[in-house]
């Protein structure tokens, strides 16, 4: 699909009042500039990323009466249990808490939902098996905040709830005990974007008094996993967490370093999206993501390792179920969607399995462009995972074709539903309908957001690690995206592997390689001597040689084009 191109403008007077106040270098001005970081001292504050910077837990709303009620519950010897949610997220915020509140000297228990037997969130059973297991107060962590009837069923039992969420609460909140949540009314904590393992740092913080290295190993796991913006605290949590994740004293995280061939690497957000969080995510997905959760929680490193191989069976299942419900899902979308008249994809099946359907609902709208719905139906009932794009608020939709939907929950960008088979028909024109008054057909197309032009010249190894500085790069702080204009193809394009382009460049100053994964394609379109204009990525290329900066293409269009 073609791209559109839009390069950010310029702004050299803030970009030389940045230079001069920091001494940075010109780009990295106005790389800060494009992600709305312009005074002195935010900028001064978003490069260091110093633990320091943390702020102070006990003025976020909730923290002081839990960690009273926390210090009760030590004094009485009762016992807690913490009920987490089955994604990553939910599983480092689990494993943080458990650490934590055994190092304050707490009676603790776990307990994480099935995801295929019990959905997501806290369910109405839970109160009655932690009564019989002599449970006084449940600690929910990224789950709970709009369980209004269940906290009702746990409180009957005589049970406290402390509800540790960070999804957005709906108006009516549950009548727990405690709710921590600095996106609930009345709650004036300025970072409103941590993840549920990031409160559950600031527990840790206000419990024992610091984010020990252990909790800091978890809480920059599951910060990247969950996509929350990597700017305020949670860019402080990632940068100092991730660059000593290969010194983790847990054992369960070592092994799982080791078993992914990734331990003694660099770890950076990558690493934790695509190698880490799908293993840790797909004993949740194939089963219980208690396995997750005892992998974190072993004392034993031949106990770890036996549970990181679980781990590894889990995701090589989830693998191939995934790529025979994409194969059958792309099939069906290419055969039945309109779309001339469908602006949302909503497809179903019988059968398919619950734990992948997020995935392939996140390929389909890579690839088309579009917002998607994928339900899997059994017994009448389906059950779906939804993802959209910039320009239509996914949540907002959903709430406007509630009377379809048995139950919803979500945000902005992805959601889960349940809906009877009989309705789906019904939901897919209505939402339809409301993306045709809600989603501009622009919003159809991809765009690229250039951070600057830059020179040939100027793309060297310098440049490469001074655009690093910006690091760790991923939701609210991509990886910086450049352009060249009018340079001319010097070398034959070459075709490698699964469709990767790779060939040189050149103006009147510099010569550069570039390569593009999975873009082979575009083989057919240059040749040498063509004028083209390439978005990038700066990268590293040192395969076999001394290390040189290399084009890690975005697109490649004919100067001619527009852009």
């Amino acid at each position: 699909m073609e791209k559109i191109w839009h390069i950010l403008p310029s702004h050299p007077k803030r970009q030389a009042e940045l230079v001069s106040a920091l001494h940075i270098h010109p780009i990295v001005a106005q790389l800060l500039i494009n992600r709305d970081i312009q005074e002195p001292e935010a900028a001064k504050l978003f490069l260091s990323a110093e633990m320091e910077g943390l702020l102070d837990p006990f003025t976020m709303k909730g923290i002081p009466e839990a960690v009273d009620r926390l210090k009760l519950a030590r004094d009485r010897k009762e016992k807690v249990l913490i009920y987490g949610d089955y994604d990553v997220d939910g599983v480092t915020a689990s494993a943080l808490l458990h650490d934590t509140f055994q190092q304050y000297g707490l009676n603790v228990d776990n307990h994480i939902p099935h995801r295929m037997l019990h959905g997501y969130g806290l369910n109405m059973e839970i109160g009655e098996m932690a009564k019989k297991d002599g449970v006084s107060l449940i600690v929910t962590v990224d789950c709970g905040i709009n369980a209004c009837e269940a906290v009702d069923v746990v409180n009957s039992f005589g049970i406290d709830v402390i509800i540790i969420d960070h999804h957005e609460p709906a108006e009516q909140l549950p009548k727990a005990l405690v709710i921590i949540n600095p996106k609930q009314k009345e709650c004036s904590y300025p970072f409103k974007d941590l993840a549920g393992v990031g409160l559950a740092a600031k527990i840790s913080q206000a419990l024992i008094g610091q984010i020990t290295d252990e909790a800091l190993d978890f809480a920059a796991i599951g910060t990247v996993a969950d996509i929350v913006p990597l700017l305020g605290e949670n860019r402080i949590i990632v940068k100092n967490g991730l660059k000593r994740l290969n010194q983790t004293r847990n054992k369960g995280l070592k092994a799982l370093l080791e078993i992914a061939k990734i331990l003694g690497k660099d770890i950076r957000p990558f690493h934790v999206g695509f190698i880490l969080g799908p293993r840790i995510n797909a004993a949740g997905r194939m089963d219980s993501a208690h396995d997750s959760l005892d992998l974190f929680l072993a004392q034993d490193d031949e106990k770890a390792r036996g549970f990181a191989a679980e781990l590894e069976k889990h995701n090589t299942m989830r693998q191939l179920m995934q790529k025979e419900v994409i194969e059958e899902a792309l099939a069906i979308v290419e055969q039945e969607v309109n779309f001339n008249e469908d602006k949302v994809i909503v497809i179903c099946k019988e059968g398919w399995h619950k734990g992948v359907l997020g995935i392939v609902a996140s390929r389909i709208t890579d690839k088309y462009f579009r917002p998607a719905v994928v339900i899997s139906v059994e017994d009448g009932v389906g059950t779906a995972s939804a993802r959209s794009i910039d320009g239509f608020h996914l949540h907002d939709a959903l709430l406007a074709c509630s009377e379809l939907l048995v139950r919803f929950g979500g945000h902005e960008g992805a959601a889960g539903l349940t809906i009877k088979e009989e309705n789906i028909e019904l939901f897919r024109k209505q939402i339809n309908h409301i993306a045709c008054k809600n989603l501009e057909q622009k919003k159809l197309v991809p765009t690229i957001h250039i951070d600057c032009e830059v020179a040939l010249a100027d793309i060297n190894l310098e440049l490469a690690h001074t655009v690093d500085t910006m690091e760790p790069f991923g939701e609210g702080n991509p990886e910086p995206v450049f352009c060249v204009l009018g340079v001319t193809v010097k070398s034959r394009p070459q075709v490698m592997g699964k469709e990767t382009i790779k060939f040189w460049v050149s103006d009147d100053h510099a010569a550069i390689s570039a390569v593009g994964f999975g873009m082979g394609r575009f083989a057919e379109i240059i040749d040498v001597g063509s004028k083209v204009d390439l978005a990038f990525n700066i990268g590293i290329d040192d395969w076999n040689k001394a290390p040189v900066a290399q084009l890690k293409l975005k697109d490649v269009r004919l100067t001619c084009q527009k852009i």
